[in-house]
């Protein structure tokens, strides 16, 4: 009643001190994220079917470490053997172990080394997720036409970036192929057969072994290093002055290092007990050594060509498997096996392993794949099919297929 009566004696509207008037200036409530929530895994390990590879995408101690971060993994009986892991080894870690391959193939996520077969995506579940390699240069049309019909999220290892913008499955498997290279060569030079009965290193009052690296990359890195603690003279050819200066500061001491000049490169072959590959291209490598430099090669010299997966940069290059990987020309062994690292199957295991188990781990920690990638970059720099859609440009272009940016589809 006070209050009406001094309204009327200031003549003020009463909707001037209406309550809802003042409402809108008082702050609204602000619209906080929702914090993701984990999600759990159902992993699909299956055995390899590729000819020679006998790698494995999962250790058992890295499906132990799955399983007690809550997630599940279903694996193929016998899928580890070749890896020296056994069924039990992966029962015992937590894994299931099944004979039945369907039943593998049709869990939310597969984890292979080896890119599918047409028949095993066909055994997929729409919508699934696929992690692992892509091997481009040996894809045809039809297998991302297959991924597209099952609306598949396939992500390839060897596409996933580390935080320094490195390719770290890439770098780690070809480590192992730059110190088998040397290792391998050794074991020839030593073998009766074949071999001139050398031993791959520097004695006192013998000269030391001969070793020409073409290339400067991570494979040849790893050569030079072996083949110095061996104590071999090291000689290193690559078109790349950076790249050559880079190897140089690396190792940690001045070797022979010079650009592909062909009258340079003969003299060095003529010389070398081993000659190494390991040079790369966009999309063949590039044949540096002719068949005339490799017939002035020394009889008994060995030739192992790392980049045989790309062609090989030698003229004489012809494909041999791990059952019989050597073959003898102009007096000189060659080794062309492609897919070194998968000899030692244990070792590039536990290497895919320690790269692809982390990156498991964050997947279900940041909610799923969608929310993965939106958060990594270099997850997402991986996935090259988003559910059934092509966001690879590369890939794209070279089959002809319209693909997506994946910058689109995932917000």
């Amino acid at each position: 009643e006070y209050f009406l009566i001094w309204l009327n004696i200031t003549k003020k509207p009463m909707s001037t001190y209406s309550p809802f008037s003042k409402m809108q200036l008082l702050p609204q409530e602000e619209k906080l994220e929702i914090a993701r929530h984990k999600s759990e895994l159902f992993i699909g390990i299956p055995k390899e079917t590729s000819y020679q590879e006998r790698r494995i995408c999962l250790t058992p101690d890295a499906v132990s470490s799955l399983v007690f971060h809550g997630h599940r993994v279903m694996i193929e009986a016998g899928a580890g053997e070749s890896s020296s892991y056994s069924d039990k080894d992966y029962s015992e870690a937590g894994a299931e172990v099944t004979n039945d391959t369907n039943k593998v193939f049709g869990c939310p996520m597969i984890l292979k080394v080896e890119p599918p077969t047409l028949v095993e995506i066909d055994m997929m579940n729409p919508q699934t997720i696929v992690i692992s390699a892509i091997q481009l240069k040996t894809q045809k049309k039809a297998y991302f036409e297959a991924l597209a019909l099952k609306r598949i999220t396939a992500l390839a290892f060897e596409f996933i970036k580390d935080e320094d913008g490195s390719y770290p499955a890439v770098k780690s498997l070809s480590e192992i192929a730059g110190i088998a290279s040397i290792h391998i060569a050794a074991e020839l030079m030593i073998n009766q057969n074949i071999g001139k009965g050398l031993l791959f290193g520097n004695i006192t009052g013998v000269p030391p072994t001969e070793v020409v690296i073409l290339g400067a990359g991570t494979v040849a890195e790893y050569a030079a290093r072996t083949a110095i603690g061996l104590g071999a003279n090291v000689k290193v050819f690559d078109n790349s002055i950076t790249k050559l200066r880079r190897l140089q500061n690396t190792l940690n001491q001045r070797i022979f290092t010079s650009t592909i000049q062909e009258k340079g490169l003969l003299k060095a072959l003529r010389r070398c007990d081993v000659a190494i590959g390991a040079m790369r291209g966009k999309n063949r490598t590039p044949i540096v050594v002719s068949e005339t430099m490799v017939e002035n090669m020394k009889k008994g010299a060995v030739i192992v060509d790392v980049s045989i997966d790309t062609g090989g940069c030698f003229e004489s290059s012809e494909i041999t498997t791990h059952e019989k990987p050597t073959f003898i020309k102009n007096g000189v062994i060659h080794y062309f096996v492609p897919n070194i690292p998968s000899r030692y199957s244990k070792t590039a295991s536990m290497s895919i392993s320690n790269i692809i188990s982390p990156f498991l781990l964050h997947i279900a920690e940041d909610g799923g794949i969608e929310s993965a990638i939106r958060c990594n970059r270099g997850l997402k720099n991986g996935i090259y099919f988003y559910h059934g859609l092509l966001t690879n440009k590369a890939i794209g272009d070279w089959f002809n297929i319209e693909h997506r940016d994946i910058n689109l589809l995932v917000f």
